[in-house]
Parts: structure tokens; C-alpha cells; sequence
């Protein structure tokens, strides 16, 4: 299990639209993931104070784009990293945060 940290908005969107595609895989080309032992620093680390978000529970088993796992030299640590659009049938589990 992976994990995404986005805005209740935003998940409502691709959810209509059948799949998420995060600003990052435009300017990044990737969408960032998180481990779940990760998702607290990434929330204290780019969310403070964001309001209405959601925790995306995601079976990797299930993507249709390609994940790698990649250093993060800021923390030294492997975060998963989705190369190209989620794909809403992957998404198992949506949490409001």
C-alpha cells in the first residue's frame, strides 16, 4: 500500500474523471507517493495549515503507470514515485485528514 496526499476537490474531480493527475506529473513528471511511516512528514513538511484534504489509500498491484522508487535527498529517504495519471480503480481507500 502507497499513499497521496490531496485536496477533497481535486480527488472529486478525477474521480469523475476516472483518473488524478497531481501538478507534479506536469512539472516534475511524476506524482509523489508516500509509504505510510512517510505520510506524517510529508504532511507537516508541505500541508500545514491546507485545509480539506484527503489520504489516498493505494494498491499498487493495481496501477496502470509505471512506480519507482527514488531517493529523496532533502530526507534521505525512498519515496514512490507513479509515472503517469492514477488511475481511480487503484485507489482502495480515501481517508479526510
Amino acid at each position: 500500500m502507497i499513499y497521496h496526499v490531496t485536496t477533497k476537490s481535486e480527488w472529486e474531480k478525477a474521480f469523475s474523471n476516472g483518473k488524478y493527475e497531481a501538478a507534479s506529473l506536469f512539472s516534475e513528471g511524476f506524482i509523489h507517493m508516500s509509504k505510510e511511516d512517510q505520510v506524517s512528514g510529508v504532511l507537516d513538511r508541505y500541508y500545514k495549515g491546507v485545509n480539506d484534504l484527503v489520504l489516498l489509500h493505494i494498491d499498487e498491484t493495481l496501477l496502470s503507470a509505471e512506480l519507482k522508487y527514488e531517493l529523496s535527498p532533502s530526507v534521505n529517504q525512498e519515496f514512490p514515485h507513479l509515472f503517469g495519471a492514477l488511475n481511480v480503480e487503484a485507489v482502495v481507500n480515501v481517508v479526510l485528514l
